[in-house]
Formats: C-alpha cells, structure tokens, sequence
C-alpha cells in the first residue's frame, strides 16, 4: 500500500474524532483552565484567616509566655514540616484516611453519615473530611442541618480550587480544637504537654489526634493528678489499634501507651519573666512587628528563677525593716543580651504595683555615676589613681556639697575617694572636666530626658539627676567592656553593632581596677577573692529614697535597686546597707550555680604604664618620701610632678630652729617634715591625728633650707633643631642627659609637663618624639630641683 494513502486515511481518522470529541476536549480545557485560574489567582493565605497568638521563649528555646489572640484564643501557627508526622498521620488516620485522593468531600462518608444521622436516627455523624472541618471552622458554619452541610460542601470545593492539599491540612492542624481556647497542634503540645510539635511522643501525638473529635468530654479530667480521663484513653488506643496495621514496627512501643499520661492544665501555662515579656511585646507592637508569632529573647530562664528567688528570699528577711520591693537586672557583657530582668519583688502583690517595671523607672542614682566622673578625669588629664585629693569642706560657687557621714578625711587617693565614695574629691574632679563634662557624657551615652545641664549643676555628680536601671546598666557596661557603648539587647534576632568610643580603653581599665579593690560588705579581710573579682559601686538618693548597687563579675553586669515606687523615704535605703547585701546574694547563687563561670579574656591596654609614686602625695617620689607604691599612668596624659610633702630642714643644733645659710662651719642636722596646707592640717587635728608642724625662723631668709645645685641639662643642645628622617618618623630617638649635685638620686624627665621616664644621675633617658615641633623639656631631681630648655625638632627627606 502506498504510504502517503496510508497517511491520508490516518490524518482523516483524526479529524473525524476531533471533530467527534472537540465539545468535550474544550470543556475538559476549561476545567483545567479554570482550576489553574483558581490556584494562580490572588487569595489570602490560610494563616491570615485566624488571629494569632505570640510565643516569647528564653535563649534556650523555653517558653516564657504564650499570649492569647485578639479573638481570646490561645492560637499559634506552626508549619507542617514543624508538627510531629506522627500527628500528622495520627490526624489522617483518624479522621480523614482518604484526604490525599478525594476532592474535598467523600461521597462515601457523607451517604453514611446521612444514613445514620436521618434515617437510622442514630448518633449524628457528619461524614466530614478534613477540608470540610476547616471550612467550617473558619466560616463558623453551623452544620447540623442539612442546608449547613450544603454550604459546608461548597466551602470545602472552594477550599480545594485555591489551596494545595498541604495547605489545607497545614490550616486544619493549625486550627483545629483542643478544648476550652485552646486551638491548634502547636498551642495544645505546648499547653498539654509543655513541649513543641515536633518533639511529641507516639503517645502524645496519638492522644492529641484524637482530641479534636470531641475535646470537651474527652479532656475531662477523670482525676486531681491531671490524668488523661479514660474516655480519651479509649479512644487514643482503639486509634493506636489502627495504627498498628500500617506501622507494624511501632508494636514494641505498647508498653509506653500503659503507662499514666497526664495533661498540664491551662492554669499552670507559663508566666515567666513578667516585666521583660511585656516590655518585648510592647516594643513589637509599637515597631509594628506583631505579625511574628514565635519570638526569641536574650533572656536565661534559669539565671531569671536566680534573681526572681533571691530577690524574694531577700525581701520576706528584711520585711521588719521596711523593705518590700526591689528590682535587678543582669546583663552579659559579651553580646549585650540581657539575660534576666526582675521589674519589682512581686508582679501581682498591687500594694507594692507590682505591674510596674521598675528597671524602667527614672530614678536618682546616688553616687553610682562617680566611676564615671573619674574615667573622665582620667581620659582629660585631671588625676591618676593614686593623686592625693582633698576631702575637706569646700565650697564650688553657691554649692556647699558633704559627705553622706558628715566626716572629712584629708588627704585621700582617688581610688579611696571612690570606694569610700567620698563626695567632695568626686565634685571637685567633676569640677576640672572639660570637653566633655558629665553632663555632655550621660548626653552622649543615651541618657533620656534630661533637663538642661544648668538646672543640675555639680549636684548631677551626687545623683541630681535621673536614669532608669537600664540605663545604668548599659553605662557599666560599657565601663566592663572597655569604654565602648552598646545597645542593651532583649531580642535574640536584634543585631550586634559596632559600640561607640565613649572612654579609653585605659581610662575604663584604671576605673575598673579602683572599683575591684572595693571590699566585700561581709569581706573581713579587706579583699576580695582573686578567683572572680567583683567590680561594684554603691549609690543612695536623697532622703533615702533610692538604694543601688551596680557592677559586674565574670561575663555579667548587674544592678540592683531597693525602695519604693512611690518614692517614700526609708532611713534602711542605704546602698552599702540595703542593696549590696542582695547584690552580692546574686553573685554568690550564680556563682554556685554555675561553677566554671569566668572573667572574660580581655587584653592589656597597650597605652598604660605603672610608676613608683609616694603615697603620701600621689606624685613622684623625692629622696625624702618614707613610703612608695604604683600607681597606673597614661604617658603624655596624666599628671605627675616630683613630690613636696616631704623636705629636708637644716636644723642647728644650738637652737633647734632651722638654720640660716650659709651653713660652713656650723653644727647642723637635717630632720624631714611633712608640708601640709593649713585646711588639711586642720582636718588632721580634728580628727586627732595632728601633723608636727614644720620650724621657722624669722631672723632670715630661706632658714633651713638645704644646699645642693639644681640639674643641669646636657642633652639637647640648647638652640638645636634636631632633624628626623621623615621615614623614620617616630622611631629616632633623642637622648635626654642631665648633671646633677652629688645629693640627687633620681631625676624625673617632662616633655611640655608630661611625664616621659626616670633616669639615674649619668644615665641617658631616650625619647621618641611623633610629630615635628616645638617642645619643652624639663628635669627634675629627688629633692625637687629642676631645669628645663626648649627643644625643637624638624623632618627632613
């Protein structure tokens, strides 16, 4: 036959049956049309039908709080890749075996249904699938009559067109009841069983498969321990029964479905972390973020039982002397995540308002801001730790500040100053501060609602002004993490930026050195344990109204606060005596409960030397000083001068009164007196300890003064540019060489009054100068004598 006959017939054959069949090809094309139309066209997804509730978890995945929805339901969406497939088969099995294959109804279940609930008048059954059940929930279709059941069919059809089979189960499972307001997988594993979907047991997801049927009497409790009631019992094993059959290897599971399986009541849903919880919620609602249903905080569920239990341990002891609230807040230095915060003693005792976070509350902060005021001397060239201060009655302008004892000291070092918490000296340094001022600091470093810096003052050094706990707690932090400001962080996806410079890394190591010498309320030895040392400042308000403690051990900072929120006075509200006891109870229960806690590794900083000084003056040591210590220094920065506490006296021996010059041929001796100005000699006095004053002699000038010629500079050359190499600049060296008498011992070099190195009489000091210039050099010997010369230094090719 010829092939293109054969062809002929064959295309001919086509025609005809597309012309036979063409009505039906082009519907069957619509119908498909339009199911791809009713997939691909824009609808809402199923999620969005139904308001949700928010989940707030610790930093370990522990739920903290489970909040209701808008429509007073306890409601969390959970992906179906996040639910147990067990309780997802469990569900399948039970409800729907067909759902895979049927479009949205089962022809089969309905005809049973109805011939059963009408005809046979026996128990009411539906027939429903799983579409069908979602349809009516989220409809809220009444489908006990048969006109119900007809719109719940149509939903169910319109359910199938615009969403996949995953979909709608991933809606049903997501909102199907569990019992009183409690709807969905996700909320009743939590709430039944305290763990997420994903984590459920085969007996677990069983038995919340079979809940939604009839949750109402097959949650009832059948005893007080929260036993499964043995309604729910039944039904979970006739469904393990079925199980079986299709997973045959789950039979070595049976003895688990033996044994008591109890469901947590709702009452007993978690109420963790209170103040923190609301805090984070509220900052979602404000940012708009509410949409997000599972929320990770900072927070450490267990360091938060530490703080709310010590807290409350420590109110109920102290309750005879009217302390009745407090709050604390603790902070990891290392990503700023806080990890546990205590808003007040009681969240639900309203004689305290207990509601109140109190760690947001501004409040006076006493003398716990003094480390800073410090920091900034030091960064601003004002002191060192160990320059001596005045704490003797003083008077800056119309302000007249005491001491909290009413008691002056003298004489007294920075450091002492600040872990006595001496008011005066603190004034007086905040009193020399420049660019920037406390004031322009706390600006600087986020302090809220501030008035203007004239309305506080010096009095903003005691306390005058006002911060939350929060913020306090971000400023030691800040101290603890080497002078670089970070945002504190409540929200585990909050980023980690990049801190801000607001004091040297040797100004904070200086300050956080003072601050660990600070001994122990309870410490009899007058030190601390090396193993973790704590850093700590007390603060008190005026008139008693506020007691503080902040500092920081190991990777933490924390700050704790006792008083009232209305701010009624109590002579018990003394940092020192109310608020360090419960600070250092915290300390210790972490310690215990976590043993291997440690300092953070942080590094020396590389700007930062130690120098003998004498203690009684906090400057460099003349040949006189009886006593000498370290002190630590930052080159070119702070100050230092040879020491003129202590000087010789030439004292004839005749009379017994200093000697006049010149003193050849005289029988003299040399005694050592102590230079005190006369407001420090009379602190001295009325403290009892009066200082033997040094003799005079009124028949002439310079009476006892010892001889000795002054140093003489060698090196520089006086008129000399000495030309560095321009690419060299800062590694050539300028050789410093002085003579001196044969009574010196020491001689002290300055360049433009900073402090550069010590040299032994004959001996070179080297120094390096940064940048060209105009300098000025300076030496001065063990007895205070000096010399000094200009130095000009130029750069060359």
């Amino acid at each position: 036959m010829n092939p293109f006959t054969s062809l002929h017939r064959l295309s001919r054959g086509m025609l005809r049956w597309l012309r036979r069949w063409q009505n039906w090809l082009v519907g069957i094309l619509l119908v498909v049309a339009v199911l791809v139309a009713c997939r691909l066209w824009p609808h809402p997804s199923l999620r969005d039908w139904q308001p949700s509730s928010t989940a707030v978890y610790d930093d370990h995945g522990r739920l903290l709080r489970l909040t209701l929805a808008s429509d007073d339901r306890y409601r969390l969406w959970v992906p179906l890749t996040e639910i147990s497939p067990q309780l997802v088969d469990g569900v399948l099995l039970h409800e729907d075996r067909w759902y895979w294959w049927h479009p949205g109804i089962n022809s089969y279940g309905l005809a049973r249904g109805a011939w059963i609930t009408y005809v046979r008048h026996g128990n009411p059954q539906g027939g429903s699938t799983v579409t069908m059940q979602l349809a009516r929930l989220l409809w809220q279709l009444n489908t006990r009559s048969p006109l119900g059941k007809l719109r719940q069919i149509a939903r169910a059809i319109q359910l199938e067109l615009f969403y996949s089979k995953r979909q709608i189960l991933e809606a049903y499972l997501n909102d199907a009841p569990y019992g009183r307001n409690v709807e969905g997988v996700g909320t009743a594993s939590l709430a039944y069983f305290n763990k997420p979907a994903s984590a459920l047991s085969l007996p677990e997801a069983l038995t919340l498969a079979v809940i939604p049927q009839d949750p109402t009497r097959r949650l009832q409790s059948a005893a007080a321990d929260n036993l499964i009631s043995p309604r729910l019992a039944t039904s979970r094993n006739r469904l393990y029964a079925s199980w079986l059959r299709s997973h045959p290897k789950d039979a070595t599971l049976k003895p688990l479905f033996a044994l008591p399986l109890n469901l947590r009541p709702l009452s007993h849903l978690p109420f963790e972390a209170p103040h923190a919880v609301e805090q984070i919620l509220t900052k979602r609602q404000i940012e708009g973020e509410a949409g997000d249903q599972r929320v990770v905080s900072t927070l450490d569920l267990d360091l938060q039982h530490t703080l709310e239990r010590q807290i409350a341990q420590y109110v109920a002891h102290n309750a005879s002397r009217g302390i009745r609230n407090a709050t604390a807040i603790l902070v990891d230095t290392r990503d700023m995540g806080i990890k546990a915060m205590v808003g007040s003693a009681d969240y639900f005792d309203r004689t305290i308002q207990g509601q109140v976070n109190g760690t947001l509350a501004k409040r006076s902060p006493g003398s716990t801001l003094k480390p800073f005021i410090y920091a900034l001397g030091f960064d601003q060239g004002v002191l060192h730790p160990q320059t001596v201060l005045r704490d003797v009655p003083t008077s800056f302008g119309p302000y007249t500040p005491e001491n909290f004892d009413g008691h002056f000291l003298g004489p007294v070092t920075a450091t002492d100053a600040l872990i006595r918490s001496r008011n005066i000296p603190a004034v007086w340094v905040a009193s020399q501060l420049r660019q920037p001022s406390l004031y322009q600091f706390l600006r600087d470093a986020g302090i809220s609602r501030m008035a203007s810096e004239k309305h506080y003052g010096l009095a903003l050094v005691l306390g005058g002004g006002e911060v939350s706990m929060q913020e306090l707690a971000g400023l030691y932090t800040m101290l603890a993490n080497r002078g670089e400001l970070k945002p504190l962080r409540l929200l585990a996806d909050e980023p980690q930026v990049a801190g801000t410079r607001m004091l040297s890394d040797e100004a904070s190591f200086m300050v956080m050195d003072m601050l660990r010498k600070n001994p122990r309320p309870d410490e009899t030895t007058g030190a601390q344990p090396s193993r973790l040392p704590v850093y700590w400042k007390t603060g008190t308000s005026w008139a008693f109204r506020d007691a503080w403690t902040a500092g920081s051990f190991g990777p933490y900072v924390l700050v704790v606060w006792v008083g009232n929120f209305d701010s009624t006075g109590n002579p018990a509200f003394v940092g020192a005596d109310a608020a360090a006891p419960l600070f250092f109870r915290i300390i210790d229960a972490v310690r215990a409960e976590r043993p291997q806690l440690a300092e953070p590794i942080r590094h020396m900083p590389a700007n930062l030397k130690r120098v003998q000084i004498c203690l009684a003056s906090g400057d460099l040591p003349n040949q006189w000083c009886p006593q000498k210590g370290l002190t630590w220094f930052i080159p070119g920065k702070s100050p230092i001068r040879v020491s003129n506490v202590h000087r010789p006296v030439v004292i004839d021996d005749a009379s017994g009164q200093p000697a006049c010059p010149p003193y050849a041929g005289k029988r003299t001796h040399v005694e050592v007196y102590e230079f005190w100005p006369s407001d420090l000699q009379q602190v001295f006095a009325q403290a009892g300890m009066p200082r033997r004053k040094p003799p005079q002699n009124v028949d002439c000038s310079n009476a006892g003064m010892p001889d000795g010629d002054p140093p003489q500079i060698t090196s520089p050359l006086r008129g000399s540019t000495y030309a560095m190499r321009l690419a060299q600049l800062g590694q050539e060296r300028i050789a410093f060489v002085a003579t001196t008498d044969a009574d010196a011992h020491a001689l002290y070099w300055f360049v433009n009054d900073a402090y550069v190195g010590r040299s032994a009489p004959g001996e070179s000091l080297f120094w390096q100068p940064q940048t060209a210039g105009s300098y000025n050099v300076r030496v001065v010997d063990d007895h205070g004598r000096s010399d000094q010369r200009p130095l000009a230094v130029g750069l060359v090719e």
